[in-house]
């Protein structure tokens, strides 16, 4: 639609996870029209997160050291894992300030139409962060979805022969949220989950 570099980067920024090609446009106009952008500091951090970031060698969180900040913290409940699909879970657990143990991010979830299967994800690193005896429970706060819920049933089977407790995040309904807009599955697992008051 645009010529040359411009319709590059626009094509660029469309290539990004939830981005469409609006949005790809009005983030490439925005760099364009806005004096102030700082362009050069934009392009210095899109390389050096790629030569300093890594995966925790523990738990596979972003990193810029060998071990994430978590794993380092003495005050975190070793026996205690939670198990996430992906990195930025972490973050969004962490900002609940409820859970004060480790995690263990999987890097992703079983997919079969994805062509992603067990051997993909860091299961066998989960299991050997388990086999010494120091944890006692296993979270797992994989996505409510197809694949979640397929990951979460997989890594279920298999601790089973273990003696170590594994739970799985409530799910219902959100709070604010009207029962006439709930999906079926999303109002059966409430009524699952319910607690007494």
């Amino acid at each position: 639609m645009y010529d040359g570099i411009v319709q590059e980067l626009i094509d660029e920024f469309g290539r990004l996870p939830g981005i469409g090609p609006k949005s790809a446009q009005r983030i490439a106009f925005h760099i364009l029209q806005t004096p102030s952008f700082d362009v050069a500091r934009l392009a210095v951090l899109l390389t050096e997160i790629r030569e300093r970031v890594k995966f925790c060698e523990i738990c596979g969180n972003v990193s810029e050291q060998d071990r994430c900040a978590i794993c380092r913290d003495p005050r975190r409940n070793p026996e205690l894992i939670c198990v996430v699909e992906d990195a930025k879970d972490v973050a969004a657990i962490e900002r609940t300030r409820e859970f004060r143990g480790l995690y263990h991010v999987l890097g992703g979830a079983i997919s079969p139409i994805a062509g992603v299967g067990p051997d993909d994800l860091r299961v066998a690193q989960l299991m050997t962060r388990l086999a010494d005896g120091t944890v006692q429970e296993v979270i797992l706060a994989t996505n409510p979805n197809l694949e979640g819920e397929a990951t979460a049933s997989y890594l279920s089977r298999l601790l089973t022969s273990m003696e170590i407790t594994v739970s799985r995040l409530a799910s219902g309904l959100p709070v604010g949220g009207d029962l006439e807009y709930a999906d079926e599955v999303t109002l059966g697992r409430a009524f699952e989950g319910r607690r007494r008051l």
